[in-house]
């Protein structure tokens, strides 16, 4: 039965020895020329201001959250949707359920202002 996986473990064996030689090869024959400019942190077009540790705003946080609820959403909507004929009138109400819930946390985070939140800039 270990016959048929032959191949794969070839292959996994193959690229991952040129994966280890390709690193190795770009170390020791790549220049490396490290100077200040390039070592010091960048992130998103903004040079860092503060301590890397500094808290973060919750608003963050529920923006995320939002984000990963609504992609829940759809999931779970989506595949209602396409046999929207065939299940009746208990999905449908069941869904229109789930949909309000989401809705009052949309306007609960809308409400409490979750979006407004405030990106330190420096003062260079």
């Amino acid at each position: 039965m270990l016959e048929a996986y032959l191949p794969i473990f070839i292959l996994l064996g193959i690229s991952l020895f040129l994966a280890i030689v390709l690193a190795i090869l770009s170390r020791i024959i790549g220049p490396y020329r490290p100077s200040a400019t390039k070592l010091r942190p960048y992130e998103s077009g903004m040079d860092p201001v503060g301590d890397a540790k500094e808290r973060y705003s919750i608003s963050f946080y529920m923006v995320a959250m939002e984000f990963i609820v609504f992609d829940l959403e759809i999931i779970f909507i989506y595949p209602w949707a396409v046999r929207y004929q065939e299940l009746g009138f208990g999905t449908f109400f069941a869904v229109m359920v789930f949909i309000t819930i989401l809705t009052l946390g949309l306007i609960y985070t809308l409400k409490k202002e979750s979006k407004n939140f405030e990106i330190s800039k420096s003062t260079n």
